[in-house]
């Protein structure tokens, strides 16, 4: 189990190495009144420019924005754009960058027009050069993306189709990576996947992948499977397929995983898939499981959908994302009646959410507890707590407690971000409720055996998981209790 908790404060540790096509990314922002009189186009009275490094250079300052390294190798031409984007490049104290200058291409730049006033792109002018790098341009290329692979804990190829990335440098950087064992992630383009092969994993969105497979990729089954014969064709280790309002979809060793999108007010998507592979790579350059990685991406990317232009975000904004704000009032996700659990699991499933679970009295709230909420919400869509009852609490703990009854427990409980639901039970265990629920994920502190964790049996016959994580030394609400009591005058 991935703990962001404690591994989002690493990002800054991390480096990556990115190789890919650059480019000059141009805003020009103004209110839109009138019609031209000259032809029946919308006049823009502009307010507003900004410019800034795009295409695989927007992977590396979302990688930047996050606190971790970026050594960047791309190619531009010996024009003004480039100049741009090699000031532009300055500004991030953390990109490494080494560009190769080929006079013979013109550096790609874009210019989007944008009306404020309605928050749309009304036209995107280009300037560019599409073929193949020349074969001197490509060894140069090589040659410093080999140079700096050893310093870097995950390698990207950002593929804008552009031409940079030939087949003879893809090849070249995956093989590269591939000996020194670090993993490679391919934002692909293009039909021909073929020269991606041996790749660890590959980011094509929905259209991408019914585009390179040949298939018809739009429901659940529809993508897992075009993305499961891509995988064993490419020999890579997972393809992740981002499907915009539909979520993410993962295809890996075990059955495919699909993960909602989060529902936020899009103003832009320019550059969320740089923001997705630049949170995967940082996460698999910490060795994070892809599941993990995705989660953290697809958080990352409903907050830079969020924002307008080609947009970063930050290890603050990601935790946020992650750890959504509870939706509902903390009187509205306590549940003593079960006749009412089913309404929220239905409705959670119905939108294909990953339903978690875990318990215990929680009589006195400690940070054991909040880590422990805070990793088992991390790990599912939807977490549900099971809260032994007043009665049930005396039982297992003896007299005089709880310290809290029952309504206070679940009122502190439903007031944290990382609980959606608090379910009281009457049990001494949690097994009915277990049942009821059906979680994909349970959770327990890692003083625990899988085998010996109430309702794993349940779970793993449902197709579920059983998550331990790892407690927090010296916290618990009987010493808790005990140094109270000694405390206490006589």
């Amino acid at each position: 189990m991935f703990d962001f908790d404690r591994h989002l404060g690493d990002l800054g540790n991390q480096t990556v190495l990115c190789i890919g096509d650059l480019m000059l990314d141009e805003f020009v922002y103004g209110d839109v009144t009138r019609i031209s009189p000259e032809a029946p186009t919308p006049v823009i009275a502009v307010r507003r420019t900004e410019v800034m490094v795009g295409g695989a250079g927007n992977v590396a300052r979302n990688l930047v924005s996050l606190g971790a390294r970026c050594i960047f190798v791309g190619v531009v031409g010996d024009d003004d754009a480039g100049a741009a984007l090699t000031k532009a490049l300055t500004a991030y104290p953390l990109i490494e960058f080494e560009l190769v200058i080929d006079p013979s291409r013109q550096t790609t730049r874009k210019v989007r027009f944008v009306s404020e006033h309605h928050s749309s792109h009304l036209l995107r002018a280009d300037w560019e050069s599409t073929g193949a790098i020349n074969a001197a341009a490509e060894d140069e290329l090589i040659a410093q993306a080999l140079a700096a692979m050893p310093r870097a804990g995950a390698v990207v190829l950002s593929d804008y189709a552009k031409g940079a990335l030939t087949p003879r440098v893809i090849r070249a950087v995956i093989d590269g990576a591939n000996d020194l064992g670090k993993p490679v992630i391919v934002d692909p383009k293009g039909r021909d996947y073929s020269i991606y092969r041996g790749a660890t994993l590959i980011t094509p969105n929905r259209q991408e992948l019914a585009d390179a497979t040949g298939t018809v990729a739009r429901s659940d089954d529809e993508v897992a499977a075009a993305a499961t014969g891509l995988a064993k064709a490419l020999g890579t280790k997972a393809v992740l397929v981002t499907r915009s309002e539909d979520g993410m979809t993962l295809v890996g060793d075990g059955a495919p995983i699909h993960v909602a999108a989060y529902p936020v007010r899009v103003r832009d998507v320019s550059g969320a898939g740089d923001t997705v592979v630049a949170v995967l790579s940082a996460m698999l350059a910490m060795n994070a499981d892809f599941e993990s990685a995705m989660r953290a991406a697809n958080a990352a990317a409903a907050v830079v959908v969020g924002k307008r232009g080609t947009a970063t975000l930050t290890v603050a904004e990601l935790r946020s994302s992650i750890l959504p704000a509870a939706s509902l009032a903390a009187e509205e996700k306590i549940v003593f009646d079960w006749a009412l659990l089913d309404e929220h699991l239905d409705g959670w499933r119905n939108q294909g959410l990953r339903i978690g679970f875990t318990n215990g009295c929680f009589d006195l709230l400690h940070p054991g507890h909040v880590k422990l909420l805070a990793a088992a919400r991390a790990a599912c869509d939807r977490l549900v707590l099971g809260l032994n009852s007043d009665a049930s609490v005396t039982r297992l703990k003896g007299e005089g407690r709880p310290v809290q009854n029952a309504q206070s427990r679940a009122e502190v409980l439903a007031a944290l971000e990382a609980v959606d639901l608090v379910v009281i039970f009457e049990e001494d265990t949690p097994k009915n409720l277990i049942a009821r629920v059906k979680p994909t994920i349970l959770v327990k502190g890692s003083d625990y055996k899988r085998e010996d964790v109430v309702g794993h049996d349940i779970v793993e016959a449902l197709g579920g998981t059983v998550v331990l994580v790892d407690l927090v030394p010296g916290q618990s609400t009987t010493s808790m209790v005990e140094r109270s009591r000694a405390h206490k005058p006589r």
